[in-house]
């Protein structure tokens, strides 16, 4: 199988949509995240989309499915929300190694199947490692600026556990996404550098930060290029944003990166803004139509979509995105393919 590489350097390849909005078509109700084995849990479940892949494994695979037949050649494990710090909770610090070795399962199995079928198109898994719900670099205490909810340390250790399982269940790619603080994501990434080490292994790695409003600034107060300057000491696939504003509000980001890094850049942004009811409003041609600029201008490598994305938009993309050539980058990707 050709690596994500070698496949970068030749075309723009396509990442799928939101696993969350898909979800919510089901309506699972609290039984239905709960299953048999969850069934007398003490705490209330609905809401836990990671624990999806232990009660209700068909319907993600099905998810990650419709990504792929539309065109995408990279799936999201369901796992956004998969460390023991997240996972608190619900109670269920104990399954994290299980939720995250079955959603990569499940994943793997959905595209090395489609890969069967269509190896001149291999398709690949990236573990999606989300930010948790607690900040290393900020109070969450108005009244005590200097406390923090929880240290690097902890942040690494829980990373660690859930990058070692993604790559048991057979993830390709590491995805530390939707990052926030950059705190945060160095734990991340110390503890991926960690795991490769102990391994003796090379796995590709994707970064992508999130731009929260119109300051053009993350969450912990960095613009685009000093996000930047903070994760590139590290080997990386990819370098990006994600979520939080619409594919148009990214381009000026997306420009700097372009210029200023030699890896490739990714996108994945929301199917615009969020309306009074937080649903979203965006459909595929008018999403793909802002993307448009994206390829124009030559700055990404890799696209798809994050909040209220479907495969419907993912196939507009996908569709768009096959007329233009890549970005061209600078320096070569780093890593190899986990097998």
């Amino acid at each position: 199988m050709d690596t994500i590489q070698s496949i970068l350097e030749n075309r723009i390849l396509v990442l799928d949509g939101a696993m969350g909005t898909m979800l919510q078509r089901y309506k699972f109700t609290e039984d239905d995240f709960r299953g048999e084995r969850f069934a007398d849990w003490p705490h209330p479940l609905q809401g836990n989309n990671d624990l999806l892949s232990l009660t209700q494994p068909h319907a993600i695979a099905a998810v990650h499915r419709k990504y792929f037949e539309v065109g995408a050649d990279i799936v999201e494990t369901n796992t956004f929300s998969g460390t023991t710090i997240a996972m608190a909770d619900y109670g269920m610090e104990e399954l994290v190694y299980e939720l995250n070795y079955e959603s990569a399962r499940i994943a793997r199995e959905v595209a090395d199947d489609f890969t069967a079928r269509e190896p001149h198109k291999p398709r690949f898994v990236a573990g999606s490692i989300g930010p948790t719900n607690k900040t290393a670099s900020m109070s969450p205490d108005v009244n005590d600026p200097g406390f923090r909810a929880i240290s690097f340390e902890e942040l690494k250790t829980a990373y660690k556990q859930q990058v070692e399982a993604l790559l048991d269940g057979g993830a390709h790619i590491l995805l530390v996404e939707t990052i926030f603080d950059t705190l945060n994501a160095k734990a991340a990434l110390f503890a991926i550098e960690e795991v490769k080490e102990a391994r003796a292994i090379q796995v590709p790695v994707m970064i992508s930060g999130t731009i929260t409003d119109a300051s053009g600034r993350t969450l912990s107060g960095q613009t685009a290029e000093a996000f930047l300057i903070s994760i590139s000491h590290i080997p990386m696939l990819s370098v990006g944003f994600n979520c939080a504003l619409g594919a148009s509000q990214l381009v000026p980001h997306l420009e700097v990166l372009s210029v200023k890094t030699g890896n490739a850049v990714s996108a994945h942004p929301n199917a615009g803004l969020p309306n009074a009811f937080g649903a979203y409003d965006e459909t595929p041609e008018q999403m793909a139509d802002q993307i448009r600029e994206y390829v124009e201008k030559s700055l990404v490598n890799i696209v798809g979509g994050c909040c209220g994305t479907t495969p419907e938009h993912i196939k507009a993309i996908a569709d768009l995105v096959k007329e233009y050539e890549p970005r061209r980058m600078k320096i070569p990707v780093q890593g190899n393919a986990v097998q």
